[in-house]
Formats: C-alpha cells, structure tokens, sequence
C-alpha cells in the first residue's frame, strides 16, 4: 500500500514538473522604445513597441504598427508602452488624416515576434495602404496614414500538444477579464484622437476622414465585445444626430469586427432585441458591427456548446418571446440554447450569410488587383444603400445574403460564413475574406454626409 502511495505521489510530481515546464511564460515581448523604421520589421525591429514599414521600392505601401500589451489580470504591462502608442498616434494624427485599425488575437497567439497573427495583421496593413493610395489617385483626395495597433495578451497558457487544447475554458475566462480591464482604456484613447480630428476638421471646416476599426479573433473577438458591448447598447439608444431625435445608430469606431469569436449567444441578446425592434434604417445608416463565423468552425460550434453545458448547470434559463416587426409575428428565444451556443451558430440571431462565389478563380483569389477592389467597393456600397430583407450585396469572390427576418440596413451583421471562405476556426485568412472585410472597413469609414459618399463614389467610377 505504502509503495502504491510513494508511486502516486511520485507521478503527481511528474505530472505537475511537466505541466510547469509546458507553462508558456508571462511576460511583456514588445520591450524597445522608440521609432523603428524598416522594410524589413520583423528582423530589425522586433522587440519595438513602435514599427514603421516602408520599402522604398513600395512607396505606396507604408503602415505604421504599435504593440500594447496586457498581463492575464487585464492590466496593461507597462503604462509607458500606452503612452508611447498613443503618443506616436497623436503626433501623426497632427498633420495627416488616418485609417486606424486595432487587432486582438485569439487563443494560442500573444504579442511575441513570429507569430503568424502579426504575420498576417502586417500584409492586411500593407494592402489597406495600397488600397488607399488607389483610391487617392482615383479622387484627388490625399490618402491616410494606415496605423495598426495590435493588442497583445497571453492566448496560450500552455505549449504540450494536447494539454495546451485543455485551457479553451481557462483562456476564455482570461479574454474577457482583459476586456473588462485596460483594453477599454486603450481603445477609447484611440477613440478620442479620432473625435479630436473630428471636431479640428469641423473647426476648419474641412471633411472629417480620420477613421477608426476593431478586429477581434476568436478570443480576441470575445476580449473586445466584453470592452465594447455596453458602448454599443448605448450607441444604439443614443443614436447620431440632435439630443431626443431617432437617427442613425452610433457604435464604437467606425466599425467593431468579430471573427469566429467564442463567446455564448446570451452575452449578445440586449443587442440583438435592440437591433430587432427597428423595422427600418435610414439611408445614411452604415454598417456599425460585423460578427463572421464559419459554418465550419468546430471549435465555436462543438467544442464550444459542450464546455457551456457543464459551466451552466445549475442555471436558471426560460423561452423568451419578443416580436419581429419585419416577419410580422413573434418568435421564440431559448434562453438556454443562447447560454451553450457561440454567437455565430444561434440561428435566431443571424442576419446574413456570405457564400463563396465559385466564378472566382484559383488565380484571382491569390492576386491583389487595386482597380478591381475600388471598383467592388463602390458596388458594394451601393449595394448596402439599397439594402432590405433578403437582399444581396456582391463582392469580390463572395456574396453577401441578408436573412429574411433582418431589417434592411440592420448596422449589427451576424454572418454565418461559407466553409469555403473560412474552413476552420483559424483559418481566416482567405483573400476573399480579407477583401470581405477591407470593403466593409471602407463602406464603413465613408463620411457621414450622403452626397458626400456619392460624390466620391462618382470621382472613383470616372476613368
């Protein structure tokens, strides 16, 4: 009995000696301060919390890039490393109008050089640049300064194979206590220099162009919809326009996008009713938030539901009736398929799907043609203008389907996404996808003024 005990106790060491040694390190990656200015980052700046690409082969291809980092109790790493980013933010934003995007990574992923999320994040940066030097050329207009920030948080607590998939729950927990936390700080500071270029451009009345958007992956979109969610439910209540008048619904930025993001369908319920309510948008309303999730996202869709069945147990949960003013007649809401399901797989939420377009070939889904996407964006905005229930809008290799029971012009898209855009829960980066989401950026980044946006649209479509 004694030598079983000695053995259990000796495998417990064991077990715990190569749990730790798996243990991914908690730590801040992005050390350096100061500028680094490089065509080749990754190498020559990769410890900097401040990078600039430029190539002086691609002129028209430059992005600035800023890391802020956050410990796995929501708070920032180093305050100074805010400080440093929203600085270099402001100083830009003193003498150029600029194109902001934020990206949070999910699970597994962090703020470490090499990661494949930065990888990406940096080549989308890239062609949002291009784009707008594109779109420069086509109006006369002068283009904006891209500027990536990408917010970093310990997504993996673990690195043994299969031990590190047990920390789904662990993790998650973990994504939404940063986004109860400083997150909300780094996000509305970067808010606020896009509302102090707004009121400069109306002081000299000039067009307002600095924009601002969210991407969120997996975790990461469950960390910015906790930081964002009582922003949007107000926004929607306290709509664009004079105090006490309905008009256009206001979110947070210029748009909040969510990829396959992994939290239950129950945290989106407030905005869903809101959003339900409304039988009609008007023609100057954009797109505010846009959630994607694959059909084939097994992690969201069967991974997911089983972990929320044994942490809601002892819940309390009730069929929910509300009225759907576009179908004419009540449906039915269970409360407790809202609680196990990830939001993008609750079919009573849904208001889109984007199917692949198979006229699309290999080829063209792997080139990058800037005429071809300022053309696709004018479509495409047109197309959202026209918007109703069981619409289509075409973009490049995919089209977008809006449900029958969806207002038109709903501002809160919840697209269930073609398994042939986005095969797994990681794979997000399709170029049909990126196209997908770089178009909406731009519609959603048009200036509030309709005759204004038709104005551009017309320059562009002139040869």
């Amino acid at each position: 009995m004694k030598d079983r005990l000695k053995g259990a106790r000796f495998a417990l060491v064991i077990a715990m000696v190569v749990s730790l040694s798996a243990c991914i390190s908690h730590q801040r990656y992005r050390t350096e301060s100061g500028l680094c200015i490089s065509a080749n980052p990754l190498e020559e700046c990769s410890q900097h919390t401040l990078q600039v690409f430029e190539s002086p082969e691609a002129i028209d291809e430059k992005y600035h890039l800023g890391f802020v980092e956050f410990d796995d109790q929501g708070q920032l790493w180093d305050r100074r490393q805010l400080r440093e980013v929203i600085g270099q933010v402001n100083t830009l934003a003193a003498h150029h109008e600029l194109l902001m995007v934020v990206f949070v990574h999910g699970w597994k992923h962090s703020a470490k050089a090499g990661d494949n999320n930065i990888s990406s994040f940096r080549e989308s940066l890239r062609r949002l640049s291009a784009l707008e030097s594109a779109m420069s050329d086509r109006t006369g207009t002068s283009s904006r300064e891209v500027v990536g920030i990408y917010l970093g948080w310990r997504g993996g607590s673990v690195s043994l194979p299969g031990l590190k998939e047990l920390t789904f729950w662990e993790r998650k927990n973990t994504a939404h206590k940063v986004g109860r936390g400083g997150a909300t700080e780094l996000l509305s500071r970067l808010e606020l220099v896009q509302k102090t270029k707004r009121a400069q451009s109306l002081a000299d009345g000039k067009p307002h162009r600095t924009r601002f958007v969210v991407v969120g992956h997996s975790f990461g979109g469950a960390l910015v919809f906790s930081a964002m969610s009582e922003i949007l439910e107000n926004g929607f209540v306290q709509t664009y326009g004079p105090d006490g008048v309905v008009s256009d619904t206001v979110g947070f930025a210029d748009l909040v996008v969510l990829i396959n993001p992994a939290f239950e369908a129950a945290r989106y319920s407030a905005l869903s009713d809101m959003a339900n309510e409304r039988r009609r948008y008007f023609a100057g309303q954009l797109p505010v938030l846009a959630v994607l999730t694959s059909e084939d996202d097994d992690a969201t869709g069967t991974a997911f539901p089983m972990g929320r069945w044994f942490s809601t147990l002892f819940e309390t949960e009730r069929n929910a009736e509300r009225f759907n003013p576009v179908l004419g007649y009540s449906e039915t809401i269970d409360q407790g398929s809202a609680n196990v399901t990830a939001l993008g797989h609750f079919d009573p939420y849904l208001t889109h799907y984007l199917r692949a377009n198979d006229t699309l070939a290999d080829r063209e889904q792997a080139s990058f043609d800037l005429s071809s996407e300022v053309q696709a964006f004018v479509q495409a905005s047109k197309g959202w203008e026209a918007d109703e229930s069981g619409s289509r809008i075409s973009f490049d290799g995919a089209v977008l389907e809006r449900t029958e029971s969806s207002a038109g012009r709903n501002p809160y898209l919840n697209v269930r996404v073609d398994g042939e855009l986005i095969r797994d829960h990681n794979d997000i980066y399709d170029p049909r996808i990126a196209s997908f989401i770089r178009q909406l950026i731009l519609i959603s980044s048009q200036s509030q003024n309709k005759e204004d946006r038709i104005d551009a649209r017309i320059k562009m479509a002139t040869p």
